[in-house]
């Protein structure tokens, strides 16, 4: 089958799950099964791919399909089970208190969800999809490899660590453990990298004359990891946006100087030691230590300490 049908069933497998997920939701007027079709959505598109973008060698033997189509379904399968215990022990999903009795509004997050499902997966289905079939890896092929699943493990090690935290009664006021200790969201970290590194694997599985650079459809799936990190660097209702700025007030009211000292150490994304002496220039552009993430007070919340201390 040519890469473009296998990535067209793709489209119509999702806009079918997602559609339907829709239409039984807002019908009960639930948002419980959103996150847990995201997961099974990405499960079946690696099903797919996996059986349909078979070609002289079968899917066993092609040590590059299995091993990319393995960690992704390994990410994907602990992002499944994480969001369904996030969302079970938070008895919900307050995202959706608003929209889910407006059917247009609710439609666009399902929508959304299906856009996302697709663009993360692009280079997974580019792999299984290509005719080329190689039983060997190059030294960039280990690399990337390596670095796929490294993010994998980080993700799970860093969501994990937290996870003990909370449930042990948030010692400290904010996170400081394990992994959180070197950056302050590691498991967007874990995310970022894992996607970088799936799309550079999927260059030697490119089907153009030439290899992957000049490849389209290879260069189309960067969006995967670009879009990942447009997701979790820049949008406010999730990802890093949604963490710190104005949500950072908790840290400052609770725990002002512990928080700033931890701040002023710990990198926004990349775990290493020794962020402290990394210039300001540097912090704002290639750490991803934007200025829109720090917490700026409100001129009510100052005036609100200045009464209480007059008290």
């Amino acid at each position: 089958m040519s890469q473009g049908f296998v990535y067209g069933i793709s489209v119509a497998i999702t806009l079918g799950i997602q559609l339907t997920g829709f239409a039984v939701a807002f019908l009960l007027q639930t948002e419980t099964f959103y996150d847990i079709l995201g997961g099974l959505n990405y499960l079946a598109l690696a099903a797919w791919s996996a059986a349909g973008g078979q070609n002289e060698l079968s899917f066993q033997n092609d040590p590059r399909k299995m091993s990319m189509t393995i960690v992704f379904v390994c990410s994907r399968s602990w992002l499944l089970i994480f969001l369904a215990w996030r969302a079970h022990e938070r008895k919900g999903d307050t995202r959706f208190d608003e929209v889910k009795d407006k059917f247009g509004m609710f439609l666009v997050y399902w929508i959304v969800q299906g856009m996302w499902v697709m663009l993360i997966s692009m280079p997974m289905i580019f792999v299984n999809s290509s005719s080329v079939s190689k039983t060997e890896f190059t030294p960039f092929d280990f690399v990337t490899m390596i670095g796929f699943g490294l993010g994998v493990l980080i993700e799970v090690i860093s969501d994990v660590q937290k996870a003990v935290w909370v449930k042990a009664g948030r010692k400290g006021g904010f996170c400081t453990v394990g992994l959180w200790a070197f950056s302050r969201h590691p498991n967007y970290f874990g995310e970022i990298l894992q996607w970088w590194c799936a799309w550079m694997f999927a260059y030697s599985s490119s089907e153009a004359t030439g290899g992957g650079v000049a490849d389209p459809l290879w260069w189309g799936c960067m969006i995967s990891p670009l879009f990942t990190m447009h997701i979790l660097l820049n949008l406010g209702g999730t990802g890093i946006a949604n963490a710190e700025g104005k949500n950072l007030k908790r840290y400052y009211e609770k725990n002002p100087s512990e928080y700033a000292e931890y701040r002023a150490n710990t990198s926004v994304l990349i775990p290493f030691i020794g962020y402290r002496h990394v210039p300001l220039a540097l912090k704002r552009t290639i750490f991803f230590d934007f200025e829109k993430y720090e917490y700026k007070p409100r001129r009510t919340d100052n005036a609100d300490k200045n009464s209480n201390k007059e008290e």
